[in-house]
């Protein structure tokens, strides 16, 4: 064969290869009983279960082996455990204290952090017992709590004082003086190298950046949305999202220069939690005054799906594995599970979870665990949390 039939061949073989790739695809699609690659491209994001738990369910995080997610009943006074491999609550609701809020899990896994709202303290509950082995007394009205990387301490949004407490999770000590931020602070995210916290100031309508080697605040409050609640940051540490609760909007941060970039981000109305995929390719947000989950595209910045969930949607968590999020629904007493399709270019399968998962699991990924999404104005009567409402 000559060098030009040669070349003819290879360009032959390089033109259908993309239809075979997509040939592939469409038997693995069909393997999996979603009816094609076409059909695949339209797979959606879909409930699969709804889950009882207690009154006025808030705060989620999920463990690190993604076995179980911890759930804040704020009305209940307690803590409900669901074993996602049933999607059922397993145990007896664990007590905590009055109108528990925010919830984050250590990084190995055993310790749980629970905000109590009403009561200026937080609980720490043994994951191996589910039992509470103390309380740590914070400042007034605790809402988000996240935990570094690391795993040794936790920062605390002290809504009612504006400042951040910082835990020792060694000693369950607390470290220091309250550091000061803005009015209202309410969700905290760490980024995954350790070395900021950034906390929504609800009242101010702004994002404090905390150093965490001199635990003060660096620069000045970054204007975002009104009323921000929730926060959360992607895995490569490059950008944080922000729920602005009273312009139904998402704002994001460049975290290499502490600017806020590009345009807020319309969802639904009230927007509260926020977590993102492992993968750092979406971000789920719970829409508390429109029954939704809006799931932003974070290389478009822009919405690509609504998922409908139950009433007054709060945290969101996601699993490791990126397979499922766990959404609060906190006027039905319930947790939503949502399975997420899986996406290869914009070729998505929707996801086997439940009637199979991929693969199980569970995260204490960005939003879930380090940022628990998000409060409001924490007045009323045993309901912590509805900004603007």
């Amino acid at each position: 064969m000559n060098h030009r039939s040669s070349s003819r061949a290879q360009s032959t073989v390089q033109a259908r290869a993309p239809r075979l790739l997509l040939g592939a695809l469409a038997t693995f699609a069909m393997m999996l009983g979603i009816a094609g690659a076409g059909a695949a491209t339209a797979a959606a994001d879909t409930v699969i279960d709804t889950i009882p738990v207690g009154n006025a369910p808030q705060g989620v995080a999920i463990t690190p082996d993604g076995t179980f997610a911890y759930v804040a009943n704020a009305q209940a006074n307690s803590v409900s455990v669901v074993d996602t491999g049933t999607n059922m609550v397993v145990g007896a609701p664990i007590p905590v204290g009055p109108s528990p809020f925010g919830v984050a899990i250590t990084p190995n896994g055993t310790r749980a952090y629970v905000t109590n709202n009403f009561s200026n303290s937080v609980s720490v509950i043994d994951t191996g017992t589910n039992i509470p082995i103390t309380t740590v007394t914070v400042g007034n009205f605790p809402a988000g709590v996240a935990i570094t990387p690391d795993g040794a301490l936790a920062y605390v949004a002290n809504f009612g004082d504006n400042t951040v407490s910082v835990i020792d999770t060694g000693t369950n000590m607390i470290l220091g003086v309250p550091i000061p931020v803005g009015n209202g602070p309410v969700g905290v995210a760490i980024t995954p190298d350790g070395a900021l916290a950034y906390v929504t100031n609800n009242f101010s309508g702004t994002v404090s950046v905390i150093d965490t080697d001199t635990d003060t605040v660096v620069g000045a409050p970054l204007p975002v949305g009104g009323f921000p609640n929730g926060v959360a940051i992607t895995p490569d540490g490059t950008r944080a999202y922000v729920t602005n609760f009273g312009d139904n909007t998402v704002s994001v941060i460049d975290t290499g220069t502490n600017t806020v970039v590009g345009v807020p981000i319309p969802v639904g109305s009230n927007p509260q939690g926020l977590a993102i995929t492992p993968d750092g390719k979406r971000a789920y947000v719970t829409n508390l005054g429109s029954t939704t989950v809006s799931v932003i595209d974070t290389g478009a910045n822009a919405v690509v799906e609504t998922v409908s969930v139950g009433n007054e949607p709060f945290g969101v968590a996601i699993t490791p594995d990126g397979t499922r999020a766990y959404v609060t629904n906190r006027d039905d007493d319930t947790v939503s599970v949502i399975a997420i399709k899986k996406c290869l270019g914009s070729l998505c399968f929707g996801s086997l979870a439940g009637a199979g998962s991929l693969v199980g699991g569970g995260s204490t990924g960005s939003g879930g665990t380090g940022s628990v999404a998000g409060g409001g104005s924490l007045a009323g009567a045993g309901s912590a949390g509805s900004a603007g409402s």
